[in-house]
């Protein structure tokens, strides 16, 4: 059997082809480097890790309840919907909600995979190229370790929601080459990188907690390098092109916004659509969700300097704005810690396991 086989509605078995324009760019300055993007591609290096290896895949999870929280936490929850649900249903719709969700984080990193491919070969300066160069690898094992969960723990597959798909084909498409940066190491990784850390925090299954935890120390690298390399470039653009990269941000911030919705849920279980969107619009837990879903996009895009009237009106909006007060490198350095700290206490259990098998081979050896 195939992928094809577990999606919940069928998808096209021919490839997804998006048509792409611009310059691949060669540069003969092999000496030259920005010392901060530089030292991002060492640590790029330094912390590869084996997606087989690193995470413990015996560890178990219920796939009608993959994250494993308590079930008041649905926006559906004590709803006449839910409560005309038989306990199967509610089970069901619980195994959906995770296929979906994981299986958007999958679709995600194989749009990112694509396109810091892409940004290798079009960025103009070296140090972006070799950082990039990094990060495919990074995606890469995304791709493989959400393919294997989705696979292995739910056995279920959601189509690519259709919000994503739009920014990831603009973010493709433009020939300008810094297009792709902004749409996916600002915007697209940005709320990625947000919303793992939003389900690591609450999940109680220590598989998909250490699996979050340890994806996002890698996905905090990749935004810091947006930052690094658009800041500059951007400092020096026209105001003409500033207006045209700052309704890309608008546009974009507004697809991603309701990319994490579910709506796709509903449709393919059969409920009540509009009605179940409305009970997500208004629950205290989305609304609390959108803002953290922001957390790392806001005060990024005002770094880089595009927080034009436009800009800041669309955060208002989406009352999302006071996010520009986030300390974006605590956050990303404590990104880091949580993942070291998984490592700590994994290696503490094997010295412990180990320690165990060594005193009851003593034991053994001294009632013989």
């Amino acid at each position: 059997m195939t992928s094809f086989d577990f999606y919940t509605t069928p998808v096209p078995k021919e490839t997804w082809n998006v048509p792409m324009a611009g310059d691949t760019r060669f540069t003969w300055e092999y000496q030259d480097g920005r010392d901060r993007l530089l030292a991002l591609y060492q640590k790029g290096k330094d912390k590869q890790w084996d997606a087989q290896k690193r995470i413990d895949w015996d560890l178990e999870v219920d796939p009608y309840n993959v994250i494993g929280i308590p079930e008041h936490v649905n926006p559906l929850f004590g709803s006449d919907i839910w409560n005309r649900m038989s306990e199967k249903e509610r089970q069901e719709y619980g195994r959906h909600q995770g296929s979906w969700l994981f299986s958007q984080f999958l679709h995600g990193e194989q749009g990112a995979l694509n396109v810091s491919a892409r940004i290798v070969q079009t960025v103009p300066d070296l140090d972006s190229k070799f950082y990039a160069a990094t990060q495919a690898m990074d995606e890469a094992r995304h791709v493989e370790l959400y393919s294997r969960f989705v696979h292995e723990k739910i056995g279920m597959y959601y189509p690519i929601n259709q919000d994503l798909a739009k920014l990831l084909a603009e973010s493709l498409e433009d020939s300008r080459w810094d297009l792709p940066y902004l749409g996916m190491q600002v915007l697209i990784e940005g709320l990625a990188l947000a919303a793992f850390g939003v389900y690591r925090d609450m999940a109680t299954n220590p598989l998909v907690k250490q699996l979050l935890a340890y994806v996002m120390q890698d996905e905090a690298r990749h935004v810091a390098f947006g930052r690094l390399a658009l800041k500059d470039y951007y400092a020096e653009l026209t105001e003409k092109e500033r207006a045209e990269r700052e309704e890309f941000v608008v546009e974009g911030c507004y697809l991603m916004r309701d990319r994490f919705k579910g709506r796709e849920v509903f449709e393919n279980l059969g409920l009540p659509v509009d009605e179940c969107m409305k009970y997500v619009d208004n629950s205290q837990m989305y609304t609390l969700y959108q803002s953290l879903l922001f957390s790392r996009i806001v005060p990024c895009v005002k770094d880089i300097g595009l927080w034009g009237e436009k800009v800041q009106s669309a955060y208002a909006d989406m009352g999302v704005l006071d996010n520009a007060k986030a300390d974006l490198d605590a956050l990303m350095r404590q990104d880091e810690e949580i993942a070291e700290k998984y490592d700590r206490q994994r290696y503490e259990q094997e010295l412990a396991v180990r320690k165990k098998e060594v005193d009851e081979a003593i034991a053994l050896g001294e009632e013989s």
